[in-house]
């Protein structure tokens, strides 16, 4: 795939840093957007990088700052767009968890990527892709030892409503991709995670690129290796 623009949405540290820091280095313009004003490892990346990189405000579980950000970029073509979003609140059993807790990691993981979806899809090239951070947590097939039942509900939820979308522009040549970046020691994954963000996030974008151009939905982990719904 061709250097291009990228928006990755989520992008001030561990996993969407490391997606910009990759998409940097294979020669792409990135923007990236990161919550509130602190300063981020996503703005030192955009002041080594001669201008290829913008740092944009976005905090996503607020739609006004969504049509924001989607009035700012208006005039923007994207060839990728991927958002990258993922919040756990502990392993608690369903029946234990807050209602409070509960909508915040659905609205988090799930409603936001895909109201982010909705509102950028017309800036995306015709034959550019569109993927979203899911999860080998959110596939009904592979959960035999259970735990974690929020985020993997979450990851769920987010597959299917990204299932309902493809469905709904059948007739778009965009390419759409659920990436699941296998377990990555990050604060989610945990420190005695298996993988290095430095070896997940470069078959990611490998995976990405490797898929552009072809139309319709693919649930894959970071080997490019389809992940069972």
């Amino acid at each position: 795939m061709s250097a291009g623009t990228a928006l990755i949405v989520g992008a001030s540290r561990t996993l969407g840093l490391g997606l910009a820091t990759e998409y940097v280095r294979r020669g792409w313009d990135v923007i990236g957007t990161v919550r509130g004003d602190q300063r981020t490892g996503l703005h030192d990346l955009a002041d080594a990088s001669d201008g290829r990189v913008t740092v944009e405000t976005l905090d996503m579980t607020e739609p006004e700052q969504i049509a924001a950000l989607r009035e700012r970029l208006a005039e923007r073509t994207l060839d990728l767009l991927f958002v990258n979003a993922g919040i756990a609140r502990g392993d608690i059993p369903v029946g234990e968890v807050p209602t409070e807790m509960f909508v915040e990691v659905m609205v988090t993981n799930a409603l936001s990527p895909m109201r982010v979806v909705e509102s950028f899809r017309s800036l995306v090239a015709p034959t550019g892709t569109i993927g979203v951070m899911s999860s080998r947590q959110g596939s009904l097939n592979l959960n035999t030892k259970g735990g974690q039942d929020v985020y993997r509900a979450s990851k769920s939820a987010l597959n299917q409503l990204m299932r309902s979308y493809a469905v709904r522009y059948a007739d778009a040549a965009h390419t759409l991709l659920l990436m699941c970046p296998g377990h990555v020691r990050t604060e989610l994954g945990g420190p005695q995670a298996p993988l290095t963000i430095d070896q997940s996030i470069p078959g990611v974008a490998d995976t990405i690129d490797r898929h552009s151009g072809e139309p319709g939905l693919k649930f894959l982990n970071h080997q490019g290796q389809p992940v069972p719904w």
